[in-house]
């Protein structure tokens, strides 16, 4: 009998690539076999956020993809991460803490369907949006 691989699944716009997107990647990689990387597309991000990327989408994953600790990457044009998971069926999602607290509503669904949500350390030092600002100047 073989064991059964952990799938992982976490995601961002990775605009303007950081430590601290490296770090998510990284720590998610290591908690599991074959992680899957959401990357937000230009339309999403425009949607929620009200800021284009600066980066293309297609430049964006596909330097997530060139990653070590990513094994796919793909489009993500939904924020709805139980959609997501139905297509996908990963076993446990990664996020920053810096969402602790605003994930009840996923906790909860995902508690129902045996999917664990991990929160790894926010580097709070450094951000995207704080990049974007400082090349603005």
């Amino acid at each position: 009998m073989t064991e059964k691989k952990i799938v992982g699944y976490t995601a961002g716009v990775f605009d303007l690539l950081h430590i601290g997107h490296i770090n998510i990647l990284r720590n998610a990689k290591g908690s599991c076999d074959f992680l899957i990387v959401g990357v937000t597309t230009d339309e999403l991000a425009l949607s929620e956020k009200g800021v284009k990327p600066e980066i293309s989408f297609e430049d964006r994953i596909a330097t997530i993809q060139a990653l070590k600790f990513c094994d796919a990457a793909i489009p993500q044009d939904t924020y709805d991460k139980f959609e997501l998971w139905k297509k996908l069926r990963f076993d446990v999602m990664f996020v920053g803490d810096d969402w602790y607290g605003k994930w009840q509503k996923w906790e909860e669904k995902f508690k129902e369907v045996g999917v664990k949500i991990v929160y790894f350390p926010h580097t709070p030092r450094i951000t995207s949006t704080q990049r974007r600002e400082r090349l603005k100047k």
